[in-house]
């Protein structure tokens, strides 16, 4: 054989080879099978009520932001202005506790003046829905209360709220601002410690 025929009979099988395979894949490929028009007609109504809940969900998801906007969208404001009513509480404690001032004649005006715009605040805030938490004599609860120290008193049960640090403020259901408080502990008996 000349090497030109060689050549060409490679070719030849080459193509053969390359056919044989071609043959092969298609017939280990896995056959299609087309949709019927009710398969189709029903894959579409399923995504269709799907796209139908999603947009539901979504709409209900929407009316709620905008109803917790409209309640709760002064939260941050009202939670600063807390700190007003604590310093004209603080104000008044002063004007109470100091000795110079106390001497002078005026001194109620000033406390009573200073009363009012307090009670006007506190009146301002009962309007949004803040009110203040009722703590004293209540049992801790962790939700409402910040622990600031335990106090040892047995004439309350362990866990009771004794003293008010500062005042917790809710806004409708939400809490604005813990109550810092003191717990009731029993007092160690001398006997217990030995």
């Amino acid at each position: 054989m000349i090497k030109s025929e060689k050549k060409e009979q490679e070719k030849v099988l080459s193509k053969d080879k390359s056919v044989t395979k071609k043959n092969e894949q298609k017939e280990t490929a896995p056959i299609k099978k087309e949709e019927t028009s009710e398969e189709k007609l029903k894959n579409v109504q399923e995504k269709l009520l799907r796209t139908m809940a999603e947009m539901e969900n979504q709409r209900r998801r929407f009316e709620k932001e905008k109803q917790d906007a409209f309640e709760f969208g002064g939260f941050n404001f009202a939670a600063e202005s807390l700190l007003l009513l604590d310093n004209i509480d603080r104000a008044i404690t002063s004007f109470k506790n100091d000795e110079i001032l106390k001497n002078n004649k005026d001194l109620n005006k000033i406390i009573d003046g200073v009363e009012i715009v307090k009670k006007d605040l506190v009146s301002i805030f009962k309007k949004n829905g803040i009110e203040a938490i009722e703590c004293i004599n209540k049992k801790f609860d962790p939700n409402f209360h910040q622990a600031m120290l335990e106090v040892e008193n047995n004439t309350k049960e362990p866990g009771t709220v004794v003293q008010e640090i500062q005042k917790g403020y809710m806004m409708k259901n939400r809490l604005l601002r813990p109550s810092l408080v003191g717990v009731a502990k029993k007092r160690e008996e001398k006997g217990e410690k030995k």
